[in-house]
């Protein structure tokens, strides 16, 4: 930085303005500071910087290993409000393991990250990931259990009364479910929140069957539901396993949303060019991650900050895959449809 200013004529203390985009510099100062740092080949060294201010820039993000879309959606929104907000980003990520979670957590915090963001279901976990993130401002966020600093994320509970009662609303006797894993908290929540809908406007309640938010895995389960004549709505709890359960539905012989109406979680950029075009849930997985970041980098500015909570609405989309159920299914099926045994 001392030689940037020599070449330029001005003051370390310019350069630094200069570098960190401060308005109070002239054109012509910033321009021959600019072109200095070009000839020089200057970078910005974070370590140096770090000892100096005590702040290395940078936060650390616990996601879990997975392909899932809408894991990536929610990471670019990390990265990308990282980067508006002036941080980098170290990533790690971990199984749901009580030992991998620590050990990434750990990893974490020997980088010296100015912050945490924890995206990763670790309710088992939980105590042990609060003792170790007790003296870092740590943001929790899909689906992970809260910590004293904040959570971020969508809420769950409307997302599943959404889906609920719009297929009730379409006449429906009742909603069957596909969730995803049980040791995620979003999947509890929306299996908590379906389970409440349907007892809440009278209807029984069909067993749960449950996925791990795979195509394939809503492909088993859909060829499940498909042979039980029964069966007219489906609310599956994220859009990939709701491909899977249409693609069943239709092996079978059977026509969504003619013969059963699917509803799927997510609104992934596939959810609309599907066949039928799926009905779901709209979040937003970019915009949640530059809130999480936004909340974080609030934390590290005023540590005495608590208790940061955030939680968007989601958004019904309605497309093809939803309808009223098929006039004759009553008296064909179940007589008498409010008896446990037409479930």
């Amino acid at each position: 930085m001392r030689d940037v200013a020599e070449a330029s004529g001005v003051s370390a203390q310019t350069v630094s303005r200069v570098l960190s985009d401060h308005r109070n510099v002239k054109e012509t100062t910033r321009e021959k500071v600019l072109a200095a740092v070009e000839k020089l080949g200057y970078r910005h060294n974070n370590t140096a910087r770090a000892l100096v201010t005590g702040r290395s820039k940078t936060l650390g993000v616990l996601t879990l290993a997975t392909k899932n879309y809408s894991r990536a959606s929610l990471s670019l929104g990390i990265e990308l409000g990282a980067r508006d907000a002036g941080y980098t980003v170290n990533s790690v990520t971990s199984t749901m393991s009580l030992k991998g979670l620590t050990e990434s957590v750990s990893r974490l915090l020997l980088q010296g990250v100015d912050g945490i963001i924890l995206a990763s279901p670790f309710r088992e976990a939980a105590s042990t990931i609060r003792r170790l993130t007790a003296g870092i401002p740590t943001i929790t966020m899909g689906g992970s259990a809260g910590t004293c600093n904040g959570s971020v994320g969508i809420d769950q509970d409307q997302a599943a009364e959404l889906a609920t009662r719009h297929l009730l609303e379409l006449g429906h006797k009742t909603v069957w479910h596909i969730a995803g894993p049980r040791e995620w908290s979003d999947a509890s929540l929306r299996e908590e929140s379906w389970r409440r809908t349907l007892i809440e406007a009278g209807c029984l309640l069909p067993p749960v069957l449950y996925g791990d938010w795979s195509p394939s895995s809503g492909h088993r389960n859909g060829l499940i539901l498909g042979t039980n004549p029964k069966v007219t709505a489906i609310l599956v709890a994220s859009d990939e396993m709701a491909f899977g359960v249409i693609r069943a539905l239709t092996e079978l012989g059977l026509h969504v949303p003619k013969d059963v109406s699917v509803v799927g979680i997510d609104d992934i950029d596939l959810a609309a060019y599907s066949t039928p075009p799926l009905t779901t849930i709209r979040q937003s997985f970019e915009e949640t991650g530059r809130r999480a970041v936004q909340h974080l980098v609030g934390l590290i500015n005023k540590p005495g900050m608590t208790n940061l909570s955030s939680m968007s609405a989601p958004t019904l989309i309605v497309r093809g895959s939803t309808a009223p159920p098929p006039a004759d299914w009553a008296s064909k099926v179940c007589p008498k449809p409010h008896r446990q045994d037409c479930v």
